[in-house]
């Protein structure tokens, strides 16, 4: 079993959901969220969120069970393994792909979704015109909330 360190997500955030194991954007990140969960030092950061539903739900990967996965110290390498060995859908090299680089482009669709998008960027970011992706404010968003200037 992999050595790995339990991010403290009260001190730093996870890593970017443009970051990829697999091929799969969005699963680092969720990983991260994951085992500082567990360690309570998930702070303000929610393990299977939305997001983390959307990779769930392509994967076919069931999130108590990646949880528990988690919680018995597996590395991400393990934790692919694990995934690819366990999971109900398996996508193949090109669906990832085409699914992890949508994903990176996707904007909020529905009324609900842009409202939401539009109060954090107005919070973290008003000045910025360049945030139009989820990974955009993502990645701005966690920039700002641990001390730096959009």
């Amino acid at each position: 079993m992999a050595l790995i360190s339990i991010p403290d997500l009260t001190q730093r955030p996870p890593r970017s959901a443009r970051v990829r194991l697999g091929g799969y954007v969005i699963l680092p990140r969720m990983l991260d969220k994951g085992r500082a969960t567990i360690a309570g030092k998930n702070g303000e950061y929610h393990f299977a969120c939305p997001m983390d539903q959307r990779f769930l739900s392509f994967a076919g990967v069931n999130p108590e069970a990646l949880q528990a996965e988690l919680a018995a110290g597996k590395g991400d390498r393990e934790i692919l393994a694990w995934m690819q060995a366990n999971a109900t859908n398996h996508p193949t090299e090109p669906e990832i792909a085409a699914w992890s680089a949508y994903q990176e482009q996707r904007a909020p669709a529905d009324v609900g979704a842009r409202e939401y998008f539009h109060g954090i960027h107005a919070k973290v970011a008003p000045a910025r015109e360049d945030i139009a992706t989820w990974f955009e404010l993502l990645d701005v968003d966690d920039y700002v909330s641990f001390g730096g200037q959009a």
